[in-house]
C-alpha cells in the first residue's frame, strides 16, 4: 500500500489544477465543519512524518530566504528554476538541516498543543 507522501510525489499536477484546487480548498476552509475539524487538530499532536515534512519545508524556505530574497516576486518559471538550484545545491545540507529542526519542532509541537488546550478550558 502506498503512503500519503508516495501519492502526493506520484502526482504530477498542471498550474491551472493547482489553481482550482487552490480556490476549492479556499471555499471549503470558510465551512463551519472544516474549521471544528482545524480547531479539534490544533489540540492534537502531529505525527512524526508530518513534522520532518514541515520541518523539511521550513529548512527549504530559509535557504530560499538567504540566497534568493527576491523568490516572492519572481514568476513561476522563475521560482522553479530557483527551487532546483536550491536542491542540487544545498539538498545535502537541507536534509541535515531539518533533522535538528524536527527535534527543536517536537519541543514546539509539546508547547502549541499545551497553550492550544489552555486556551479551550479558558
Amino acid at each position: 500500500m502506498k503512503t500519503f507522501s508516495e501519492f502526493i510525489n506520484e502526482r504530477v499536477v498542471s498550474v491551472a489544477q493547482r489553481k482550482k484546487q487552490a480556490r476549492r480548498m479556499a471555499k471549503m476552509a470558510r465551512s463551519p465543519a472544516i474549521q471544528a475539524k482545524k480547531r479539534k487538530a490544533m489540540l492534537r499532536m502531529r505525527n512524526p512524518t508530518k513534522l520532518a515534512q514541515v520541518a523539511r519545508k521550513k529548512t527549504i524556505q530559509a535557504f530560499r530566504d538567504k540566497f534568493y530574497p527576491q523568490y516572492q516576486n519572481s514568476s513561476l518559471q522563475q521560482r522553479v528554476k530557483i527551487d532546483q538550484i536550491v536542491m542540487a545545491k544545498y539538498g545535502k545540507k537541507i536534509d541535515k538541516i531539518s533533522k535538528k529542526m524536527l527535534i527543536k519542532l517536537k519541543k514546539k509541537e509539546l508547547e502549541r498543543v499545551k497553550i492550544a488546550r489552555a486556551n479551550l478550558n479558558a
